[in-house]
């Protein structure tokens, strides 16, 4: 097309386009309604010239929102439709720049300035005009048409201007972004933009069709299986042979018919399996569906063990693998005489509270024997996310059912005993609290229709007899500890860990370390040298690994061909093990002031704590250290003000409390010290120090200190007096309210230690402290007689 000889004049009606930008040289359809007709008949009316200009944010199309660069076309063609309005065929002339409006009422008129069409030479215009030609190929090769004759005027074109406008066109940018090509006056810029554009498309082209060749092969792949698949089943049904896929689903529904199962489940499994049927192998639902109809049937829904309802023999069961605990025996042997009674009873929630080492996991396997129960061990230490216990819902991915059923399922009866260890180590994090799923699996008014998240059908727990173990309860939620039968496990003393040595211990490491044709004989003065010298524990964890070395070092010289010895003395226990490792705490020590034995009671047993006391100058400061905590430092503090408020009482001047600073220090800083019962030992402490009289390093107490001078009871009686035995201490002071608990210590223990019971601090102090010694910077008052120990 060449330029039209016409002169534009500088006056010319305007119409806005909305929708398109119409370039120079270009031949466009224009669609014009009935109300805009004014501009088109005043062009027809003159010299057919019309000034089309981008509205590219549409509204009413006045001047002031008409892009100032437009383009002047000419009417070649118009035609008229019947109800209004026309089609014209207008032919792009040249660009122009609306400078002011004349007439914006009846028709728009616009002041209009012609802009200047360079030309662009030289070797850059050449070469972006050969790479727009490159990529309108391989656009067109990508699947992004191109009309002939374009084509053929894109191949033909040397002018950089005309080029960006035919390309602008050719990509259907959208009307905003054709306006801005359209006021870019300087060619070869125009073809740069226009260049970029075009690289961005024919990517967008690239990518496209490499994924719609992906897409096309893998449904390929799909019908050519799906051919493949009912080829195979035609000629399986003409030799005779089954389809897998329909065989396992006869296999389901045989199974349905088969299974005891509730009615519940069965209508949910036969509709499972009905899904199957409809559904296609090859579909990713199938599988997630056949593993949910899979584990409704691996469910042991009615399968049970029978009880072994005899109690003698089971009695023998438990007393030959453990030694005493006989309270855990009678409650086991109690559960068993209900059941011989009433078929139907619940299951009890057992709680084996004790320090480790002391036998609560295997005794959960001896009772699982007794009963003749199948035993599921399973360890709730460290764990966090409540879909262990609940399961996950099926719509995750990768959805199984919780630790619960799997384990279950695993054993394959309803009634095993199931004992979760480590409950009090349980944790909670953003995927929830586990000791809260917990809480519907060990209530017997609940677990008899627990639903897993994942089966979301209703299972009966309440034949199955859970043991929970743990170490304390003090980190156990209140509302779970309230579901749980509590049974304490307390340490061993020195003749039951020598029983259990010669009963359980050696046979079972002669056996593990080959020894079995080579028996050993150990002498009770080596074990008990070992016990006191090499083991300091409540349980017998530390003890069993000692013998296991000395089983290990005699294997050694089996091997070697060497002489053994046939008992083990305890020169040999020396030589094998090493120098001792322990000492006693208490024989190591002087009577000091202001220093005095306490007992405590931790998870891993009973313990001996030293309390140190000392003053100096300052300003009535109570200094206190040693990692204790809240409630140690709130009977510190007790301590110290039931001791200022009696000073009298315990022949302590008052000026011994002016302008001292107290410091108490627990020893072993790195561990943490909590709980009430040490009060009375710090009150003790307090007065040593204040008085200036050593206390007894034989003479160990405990007890909560009120500041009305009351004792209060405490816990763990047995494991503080074992502990204060195994630290050689002689003589325990426990309060008055503890007398009751004195059947739970063994004959044995009162031959070595004295237990002298207590109702006052004066009792206390009688017991304890020793005459008053002169010490440099202490108030006190001498007493005149040492105290005599004796019973009150």
């Amino acid at each position: 097309m060449k330029e039209s000889p016409l002169t534009i004049p500088s006056i010319l009606p305007v119409h806005p386009m909305r929708e398109q930008v119409v370039f120079p040289r270009m031949l466009f359809p224009l669609f014009v309604q009935a109300r805009d007709m004014k501009a088109l008949d005043r062009a027809m009316a003159s010299e057919r010239l019309l000034v089309l200009a981008p509205c590219p944010h549409g509204g009413e199309g006045v001047f002031d929102e008409l892009s100032p660069v437009a383009t002047v076309v000419r009417i070649n063609q118009l035609s008229r439709f019947p109800e209004g309005g026309c089609k014209a065929v207008v032919e792009g002339l040249h660009r122009v720049q609306m400078t002011r409006c004349i007439q914006n009422d009846t028709c728009l008129l616009a002041h209009i300035q012609m802009l200047p069409e360079r030309k662009a030479v030289g070797p850059v215009a050449e070469s972006l005009i050969q790479g727009v030609g490159i990529l309108l190929k391989i656009a067109m090769a990508s699947g992004r048409p191109l009309p002939e004759s374009a084509v053929k005027i894109v191949e033909e074109a040397d002018d950089a201007g005309h080029l960006a406008d035919l390309i602008a066109v050719y990509l259907g940018l959208p009307l905003a972004e054709q306006d801005r090509v359209l006021a870019i006056l300087d060619p070869l810029e125009r073809l740069k933009d226009v260049y970029l554009r075009l690289t961005d498309e024919v990517q967008k082209l690239q990518v496209r069709g490499e994924i719609q060749t992906e897409v096309a092969r893998r449904l390929g792949k799909t019908q050519k299986e799906y051919l493949l698949r009912e080829q195979m089943r035609q000629i399986q049904e003409e030799l005779g042979d089954e389809d897998p896929r329909q065989s396992e689903i006869a296999d389901f529904r045989r199974r349905l018919q088969e299974e005891e199962m509730p009615a519940e489940a069965k209508n949910i499994a036969e509709k499972e399996i009905n899904r199957l049927e409809r559904m296609g192998a090859a579909s990713p639902e199938y599988n997630i569906c056949r593993t949910y109809v899979e584990y409704l049937f691996s469910v042991p829904w009615s399968m049970a063990t029978d009880d072994t309802l005899d109690i003698v023999q089971a009695e023998e069961v438990l007393d030959e693998d453990h030694y005493d605990l006989k309270e855990i025996k009678e409650r086991v042997l109690e559960f068993l005489a209900v059941r011989s009674l009433r078929e139907t009873s619940k299951g009890p929630i057992l709680c084996f509270v004790g320090p480790p080492g002391v036998g609560k996991t295997s005794l959960g396997r001896s009772i699982a024997r007794a009963m003749g129960r199948r035993f599921i061990r399973m360890s709730l230490g460290g764990m966090k996310d409540e879909a262990e216990i609940r399961g996950h819902r099926r719509t995750y991915i990768g959805a199984m059912p919780g630790r619960i059923i799997q384990e279950i399922c695993r054993c394959g009866a309803n009634n095993p005993v199931f004992m979760l260890d480590e409950v009090d180590k349980i944790g909670h994090d953003f995927r929830g609290d586990p000791s809260s799923a917990l809480l519907e699996v060990l209530d017997p008014e609940q677990n008899g229709s627990f639903c897993d998240h994942y089966l979301d059908v209703p299972f009966d727990l309440s034949r199955v007899l859970f043991i929970t173990t743990a170490n304390q309860m003090d980190t156990v939620p209140p509302a779970l500890r309230d579901r749980l039968e509590i049974i304490g496990l307390s340490g061993y003393s020195d003749e039951e860990k020598i029983q259990i040595a010669v009963r359980y211990l050696i046979p079972k490491q002669l056996d593990e370390n080959g020894l079995a044709n080579h028996p050993l004989k150990f002498a009770e003065s080596s074990l008990r040298l070992i016990i006191r010298n090499y083991t300091r524990e409540a349980g017998v964890r530390g003890f069993e690994r000692a013998l296991a070395s000395i089983c290990r070092k005699v294997a050694r010289e089996v091997s070697q061909k060497k002489p053994i010895p046939q008992a083990i003395s305890p020169a040999l226990v020396e030589n094998m093990l090493g120098p001792r490792r322990y000492f006693s705490d208490v024989a190591a020590e002087e009577d000091r002031v202001g220093v005095v034995t306490g007992l405590a009671w931790t998870e891993a047993g009973g313990d001996i704590i030293f309390i140190e006391a000392t003053c100096m100058e300052g300003q009535k400061e109570l200094i206190l250290t040693g990692s204790l905590g809240v409630v140690m430092q709130e009977s510190a503090k007790t301590a110290l003000s039931y001791v200022k408020a009696h000073a009298a009482d315990f022949d302590l001047e008052p000026q011994a409390f002016d302008a001292k600073d107290i410091h108490i220090h627990v020893p072993g800083g790195a561990i943490a010290k909590d709980g009430p019962s040490a009060g009375v030992a710090l009150a003790t402490a307090l007065i040593s120090l204040l008085g200036g009289r050593p206390a007894r390093r034989e003479v160990a107490m405990t007890g909560e200190l009120t500041l009305s001078g009351r004792i209060l009871p405490i816990g763990g009686v047995r494991e503080k007096v074992l502990a204060a035995r195994r630290a050689g201490v002689r003589t325990v002071l426990l309060p008055e309210a503890n007398r009751a608990h004195l059947r739970d210590l063994d004959d044995d223990l009162g031959q070595d230690v004295r237990v002298i019971f207590v109702r006052t601090l004066q009792d206390v102090i009688r017991q304890t402290l020793l005459p008053a010694v002169r010490s440099p910077g202490l108030l006190y008052r001498s007493s005149t007689s040492a105290p005599s120990i004796s019973a009150p």
